[in-house]
Parts: structure tokens; C-alpha cells; sequence
């Protein structure tokens, strides 16, 4: 089984990373303050609720305490310094970085929780894909817009790589702390990259 603390540590970073994003949203879209925690405690914790239920086990927001406590302490220091935000999500790169490391990290534990279920091939890369974009899915349905997955550049694609380098990683020498931290670099540069550069996967027009 993989050490309990590589998992724990990904699902913080995974959790103020995306609570800060799904706040941001909420500013963008000019929610109130109950908008603006709803909006941060789906995109938060929303893709972790759905990768608990299919591993068949009581989801971590309802079984621990550390996923409520990390959403509200960055929802009240994200509160704390809204003006500031503001002003930083006109520029928009505060949005893609915290989105950036959210969707890594749940795609890290998705896919090592899946790997230490035993689930096949597919059954890894899934996990990883819906823990990873699940809350935001479920975030930008709820403010009515198309889901960032759908249209973003190299969003989901992110997912799968992760996943991907990760079953290699363990078929090869074993998942280690050491190699999760190296994966994640490599995915959240490439990210950033493929944002910078507007890199998108082909798309089918009809004409």
C-alpha cells in the first residue's frame, strides 16, 4: 500500500488548490458569499466524493475532518484578501496555477488509489480522469457554463498523462514519493505550457 501521508498530502494541495479556483469563478461571476462557498466547496471537493464512491468506501469530505477544515481556511483567507484577487484574476494566471495544481494533485489520487485497489489499466486512467475533473465539472454546470474539460487546452489530457506515467512509474520501480513529486512537475508544466502556447486538441467542424 502506498505511504498514507503521499495520498493525504496530494488531497490538501489538491483541495486549496481547487477551493481557491472554484472561488475565483464564484468573483469572476460576481456570486455572493454563500454562492462563493458553494462554488469553492464543489470544485474542491466534488471529484474526490465521486473517486471514494467508486472505490466503494464513505467519501472523505463526510469521514475526515481535514477536507472541511482546509476548504474554509482558504475560503476565509481567499475572503480576506478578495479585492486582491480581483485584481489578479483580471490577469487570469492566478486561476490557471491554482486549477493547474487541483487538477495534478486529484489526478495523482485518483490514479494511486486506483493502482493500490488493483483496478485494471482502464480502470486507473478513469479514476484519475474523474477525480480530476469532477468538481470542476460539477462547478461549471452549476454556474452554467460549458465545463473546462470539454474546451479547455490540454485540460483533461493532463489527467490521463498523469495516469498514465504513474502505472509506468509502479510497473517499473514501484510508485515513490520521489517519482509522484517528478510527475507532478512534469504535468503541471506541460499545463502551463500548453496554456501559455494555446496548445487544444483537434476539433471536429462540421461544415
Amino acid at each position: 500500500m502506498f505511504e498514507f501521508n503521499l495520498v493525504v498530502v496530494a488531497d490538501i494541495l489538491g483541495i486549496i488548490a481547487f477551493a481557491l479556483s472554484g472561488f475565483l469563478i464564484g468573483v469572476r461571476h460576481k456570486l455572493d458569499l454563500l454562492g462563493l462557498i458553494i462554488s469553492a466547496s464543489i470544485t474542491a471537493l466534488g471529484g474526490g466524493v465521486v473517486r471514494d464512491v467508486i472505490l466503494d468506501r464513505t467519501p472523505f469530505a463526510f469521514n475526515e475532518y481535514y477536507p472541511a477544515i482546509t476548504v474554509f481556511a482558504t475560503i476565509t483567507i481567499a475572503f480576506m484578501f478578495r479585492n486582491n484577487l480581483r485584481e489578479e484574476l483580471e490577469r487570469q494566471w492566478l486561476f490557471v496555477i491554482s486549477d493547474t495544481i487541483g487538477l495534478v494533485a486529484f489526478s495523482i489520487t485518483g490514479a494511486l488509489l486506483a493502482i493500490d485497489a488493483h483496478f485494471n489499466f482502464f480502470g486507473v486512467i478513469i479514476l484519475s480522469f474523474l477525480t480530476a475533473i469532477g468538481g470542476g465539472v460539477l462547478r461549471d454546470t452549476m454556474i452554467n457554463q460549458v465545463p473546462s474539460v470539454l474546451i479547455s487546452d490540454f485540460y483533461g489530457s493532463i489527467a490521463l498523462i498523469v495516469a498514465l506515467l504513474l502505472i509506468i512509474s509502479n510497473a517499473l520501480w514501484n510508485v515513490n514519493t520521489l517519482s509522484v513529486a517528478l510527475i507532478a512537475t512534469l504535468a503541471i508544466t506541460l499545463r502551463l505550457l500548453a496554456y501559455t502556447k494555446q496548445w487544444h486538441l483537434p476539433k471536429l467542424e462540421i461544415k
